[in-house]
């Protein structure tokens, strides 16, 4: 008999620590200001449908994932979801929850479906009971523990630094006399009898809680979701540990953190303990989707389905250039990067645009001048294989750190407790000018550029050519080239803005595509690298000239980079400048219509004014993504909405470019157009809140006010006017021009990418002579014309 509860009870440990490792899979990563990057607010649901997710969401956050149903009748009602959509979507859905035909379905829009209740914690029943704002406490106290702990050098000191998250709390809340000041008499003493390690103080308070296993899982996810950009920071840093090899336990400490609060509150207020045994009931029920999320689903499917009705009708169709283009430029696949990529092509009809991740195919980690800390400029799902440097001499790199060392020391001397008086005292006025400067929008132009980065202990020859014959393969790239080919990356200059990495490139890291332009066209202008590349199958014509450069997303202004002399093309550069410069214009005109207050004189200066809530629409409107060659898309305005990648099935020998943009940029782009998907119709868990009241916290993120909840996702600013979304919460369109077998045979070596596609957050179709095709549907199946073979 001693044997046998000795196993159940340690089958109920193993059950229990299982769950709390779930809940913390089912959280997002947060990734830190200085590296802002979109993720997938829903990465954790990625083996789930929308309703299913919808559903678990409901119970632990109080969200739902589409939009209010009146939204979806006025776009019925204008006509822009059609019946036809309505139809496809309905039956394409799967569930038996749903309408039995057309109208019903039409019926049900006239209806609002029921706004979701979070399950209630512990201190919301507290709260209830006795009228103390248990929640608001709880954001405070640990709000203000975890701005210290989990500090990146913001702040002047770090409390328990070099400690675990568990045990530098219970330092810190032993002596915290915020609960016991509330009414929480006894707290530092519970907090000090606690377990010494997370995993034992979860077991007690799950005890003390009555959380069965079959309860755990979502009981645990609700109190992760109720320490909103905290528990995301702590997943981030599992993700980082993971992608090392190594393992966190910071998102499990700050559960048990959590769980204490909970087995300390429902002993002060042993009254819900009756209530709060009906919540644990309904933990241990199975997340089910109700009709309401059923029909949700469908109607987000059937606008989803209008805008690829749209969009297939604007494909241009097939086209092939013959003639050798006056100017070929590289740009991000950025969505920003179609309106300028269209405006530019304008300018002339030799003129070519390419489309490809803006961190330009190398690997690279940079140091730029004046430090040796390496800012990883790649896709966060890829780990750096080089090392670049921006360094110069030993003269000017001991310069650069020792102005650098300065300005630290007097942000510190500004900040600092006591000689922060004196710094108000006598360089306050001074500041005056810089206030009224600032608010005119008359603040400095973006900095002067690093030096040339170079790669940390060089590439050989043969080095150099593999690296630049894969880097032209996967940019469908081995013919054709022109005198002057420009390689674009794209950054965005703004003022006063903590989300500035967010304005960056997504597939560097977060950081400008400045750097990875600037090494590969290094790269591909280097003789041995143009002596090697012969032996892969490549010839670069000799007057072929690579120069790198940026493009300013607020401003729509192009720096290029002369980091070598070329004067056999200084013709060439002039002209295209020129073009550039027209299109830039071009480009603003069409921006100013979407800004609000903006015109196209004045859209540039957005960047300098430091009280510019919406200095540009970063992505907002992101609906698609096109792997297929320009000439599927030229011409057609697609409103900057679509991720532009350029590719060439019948070039692509073993489909390896086909399969890197199916698990690398075509995955970024669906995690930056679910999160402004989940900051759009989930902005209470997924958002980052009122810019207005934004004060940064650690370097990490924003709270609201002047503590709390860090919060994550993009401000409400970010995608919305004032008055209505100016992001339509759209899952991304994918549509590949290649033979659906090798979509489908890149689909069955990687499990974690097909889920998307077979549970709904992305939408799949195939491309033939520039014409949609064919639907992939759940299962690893087509819907469409005949299949097309490769070649």
């Amino acid at each position: 008999m001693f044997l046998k509860h000795t196993q159940i009870a340690a089958d109920r440990v193993s059950g229990l620590l299982t769950s709390a490792e779930a809940a913390a899979k089912a959280i997002p990563p947060a990734f830190p200001l200085d590296a802002t990057v979109a993720v997938n607010p829903f990465l954790g649901q990625a083996q789930e449908d929308l309703a299913t997710a919808s559903a678990r969401l409901a119970r632990v956050a109080g969200v739902r994932l589409s939009r209010p149903r009146a939204e979806y009748a006025a776009k019925v009602e204008a006509g822009e979801i059609t019946d036809g959509d309505l139809a496809a979507a309905l039956f394409a859905n799967s569930s038996p929850l749903k309408p039995a035909d057309l109208a019903l379905l039409k019926a049900k829009l006239a209806t609002e479906s029921p706004e979701p209740q979070a399950l209630p914690t512990v201190a919301e029943l507290a709260a209830q009971a006795t009228g103390t704002d248990w929640p608001a406490v709880i954001a405070r106290s640990f709000g203000l523990w975890a701005a210290g702990h989990f500090d990146r050098g913001q702040a002047l000191w770090t409390p328990a630094p070099g400690r675990g998250a568990f045990a530098a709390w219970r330092e810190w809340a032993t002596h915290d006399l915020t609960p016991e000041i509330a009414g929480l008499v006894g707290f530092c003493a519970h907090v000090a009898a606690a377990p010494d390690t997370a995993e034992r103080a979860i077991l007690r308070a799950a005890e003390r809680l009555g959380l069965t296993e079959a309860a755990a899982g979502t009981a645990f996810h609700r109190l992760l979701m109720d320490l909103g950009g905290w528990a995301q920071h702590a997943r981030w840093l599992l993700w980082q540990a993971e992608m090392a090899g190594e393992s966190d336990t910071t998102i499990t400490d700050l559960l048990a953190i959590r769980m204490i609060w909970e087995e300390a509150l429902i002993d002060h207020a042993p009254q819900v303990e009756g209530d709060w045994q009906d919540v644990v009931t309904t933990h241990a029920e199975p997340v089910t989707v109700t009709p309401d999320q059923a029909i949700d689903a469908i109607l987000q499917d059937a606008a989803e389905r209008a805008y690829q009705r749209h969009l297939s009708a604007a494909l241009t169709g097939a086209t092939v250039q013959d003639a050798r283009p006056a100017l070929q430029a590289a740009f991000c696949i950025d969505v920003r990067s179609e309106v300028f990529r269209r405006a530019l092509e304008a300018q002339g009809g030799g003129i070519e645009t390419i489309g490809f991740a803006g961190f330009f195919g190398l690997p690279v980690a940079h140091k730029p001048q004046g430090t040796d800390m390496a800012q990883a400029h790649l896709p966060v799902l890829l780990k750096p294989a080089l090392t670049s440097c921006s360094h110069e001499g030993d003269e000017v790199e001991q310069a650069a750190r020792i102005a650098a060392r300065a300005v630290r020391a007097w942000g510190r001397f500004r900040q600092a407790a006591v000689s922060s008086f004196a710094f108000v005292e006598a360089a306050g006025p001074a500041y005056g000018w810089k206030l009224v400067r600032d608010a005119l929008g008359l603040g400095a132009e973006r900095p002067a550029p690093d030096p040339a980065p170079r790669i940390e202990g060089g590439l050989s020859a043969a080095q150099k050519a593999g690296t630049a014959a894969m880097v032209l393969r996967a940019m469908s790239l081995t013919t054709g080239h022109a005198r002057l080919m420009l390689l674009l990356g794209h950054g965005a200059q703004v003022t006063n803005n903590p989300h500035e990495s967010a304005y960056h490139c997504g597939a560097c890291g977060g950081q400008t595509g400045e750097v990875s332009a600037r090494l590969l066209a290094a790269l591909l202008n280097d003789p041995e690298t143009r002596a090697g590349l012969p032996e892969h199958g490549i010839d670069l014509p000799h007057d072929t000239l690579f120069m790198a450069g940026l493009h300013d997303t607020t401003t729509d202004r192009v720096t290029l980079y002369e980091d070598a002399p070329a004067p056999d093309h200084e013709a060439d550069i002039a002209q295209a400048r020129a073009w550039l410069n027209a299109a830039g214009g071009v480009a603003r005109a069409e921006r100013a219509g979407r800004l609000p207050g903006a015109r196209a004189d004045t859209v540039a200066r957005r960047a300098l004014d430091w009280a510019e809530l919406r200095p540009e629409w970063g992505l907002a409107g992101c609906a698609a993504f096109v792997a297929a060659p320009r000439g599927v898309t030229a011409g057609a305005d697609l409103g900057g909405r679509a991720f532009l990648h350029s590719y060439d099935w019948r070039a692509d020998a073993g489909f390896g470019t086909l399969e890197l943009i199916l698990t690398a940029p075509m995955v970024v782009a669906s995690w930056i157009s679910l999160q402004y998907y989940g900051s759009t119709v989930a902005p209470a868990a997924f958002g980052g809140g009122n810019k207005l009241i934004h004060n940064v916290v650690g370097g990490i993120g924003v709270v609201q006010g002047n503590g709390g909840i860090l919060r994550p996702g993009l401000p409400w600013q970010a995608v919305h006017d004032g008055e209505r979304a100016v992001h339509e919460p759209l899952r991304l369109s994918v549509m590949i021009e290649a033979p659906r077998e090798a979509i489908t045979d890149v689909l069955t070596r990687h499990a974690e990418v097909r889920a998307l596609f077979d549970n709904g957050w992305l939408h799949l179709l195939a491309l033939e002579e520039g014409r949609v095709a064919a639907r992939y549907r759940p299962g690893l199946e087509w819907e469409g014309a005949p299949r097309k073979t490769a070649a």
